[in-house]
């Protein structure tokens, strides 16, 4: 993994890069993978969400295309299209399309916590179909996190009366589930196919399809009626929740162990409930604190517990949101 890696950074040019920035790119990974949670609060507040959704993913797919045809990469052909056909549906048509209309309706920081327990999906996949044993550590992790899960909601329980709360927390959920079933595809196929020229195409595909669904629907408005924060928010997300924060993740990993890496999965919801509460006065109070850091825990004993047991590791691109 780490020669394909290295073939296809687009920093290979510091191919001998020190600590240090691998440090610095594991930090703006962390950051800006956080960040995307808000951005697309932002951005749906004035649009249709599978409308941002659709436009974000084709400027990201573009902008990844147009790097690897000049590098010379080479169009998928015949069999090779299959698995990019059912990672884009996976990872972009249904994960990242849900999870930003998700955020319509509930908070950003509560969005990215749930975003975040996506690890104990994969454990649970795994023990139906007996790939996988539950272990005192795991065990432990889950207690946690559905303790954690349940101090979150305590203070929401009277948000479940509104029926837009409850589609927003389904709507995010499902997107998780559908990110671990992703998840485990890309680690069977990641030798198929050249896993990150198949970002773009996954974006590219999935963003087509999403602008036939919004036109179908009816779920849009004109181009030229697309206010400028939501364009703010769309360029944000394409370029810096996209790509840039991709090619840093792509270049932690080469530096870095993959164990090390994957704390930015941890650090996101922090970074998406601090700018929540900051830029939309969302709400932030003790449960909320106490719950998440509590799931985060309970996540990461998982996690670690089931890399162990299984070797399914984060050594492959995933979805940003």
């Amino acid at each position: 993994m780490s020669k394909l890696l290295a073939s296809i950074n687009p920093l290979t040019f510091q191919k001998k890069g020190t600590h240090a920035k691998a440090l610095i790119a594991l930090a703006a990974v962390s950051f800006l993978w956080g960040t995307t949670w808000v951005g697309s609060k932002a951005g749906v507040q004035y649009m249709p969400a599978l409308q941002l959704a659709s436009i974000r993913q084709c400027l990201g797919g573009a902008i990844y295309i147009i790097f690897f045809l000049f590098k010379g990469r080479a169009f998928p052909r015949g069999k090779e299209w299959w698995p990019i056909l059912i990672l884009s549906f996976l990872n972009f048509f249904l994960s990242n399309s849900l999870s930003t209309w998700g955020v319509k309706y509930i908070s950003s920081g509560l969005a990215a916590i749930i975003g975040a327990v996506f690890p104990l999906w994969l454990v649970i996949i795994a023990l139906i179909a007996g790939n996988s044993q539950l272990t005192l550590k795991s065990i432990i992790g889950f207690i946690l996190g559905f303790i954690g899960i349940c101090i979150i909601f305590y203070d929401h329980l009277h948000d479940f009366l509104n029926p837009d709360f409850r589609f927003g927390i389904f709507l995010s959920v499902f997107g998780t589930l559908c990110w671990a079933f992703a998840t485990l595809y890309t680690k069977k196929q990641v030798l198929a196919f050249n896993p990150y020229f198949s970002i773009g195409l996954q974006m590219m595909i999935s963003g087509i399809a999403l602008f036939g669904v919004t036109r179908i629907t009816g779920e849009h408005i004109p181009i030229n009626e697309i206010p400028l924060p939501s364009w703010v928010a769309i360029l944000y997300l394409a370029i810096a929740g996209s790509v840039l924060a991709f090619i840093a993740y792509l270049y932690a990993l080469q530096h870095l162990p993959t164990e090390q890496v994957s704390i930015y999965a941890y650090i996101n919801p922090i970074v998406a409930l601090l700018l929540g509460t900051w830029l939309f006065n969302e709400k932030l109070n003790a449960f909320i604190l106490i719950g998440g850091l509590v799931a985060l825990v309970g996540v990461y004993l998982v996690n670690e517990a089931f890399r162990k047991r299984t070797a399914i590791t984060t050594d492959q691109p995933v979805a940003s949101q």
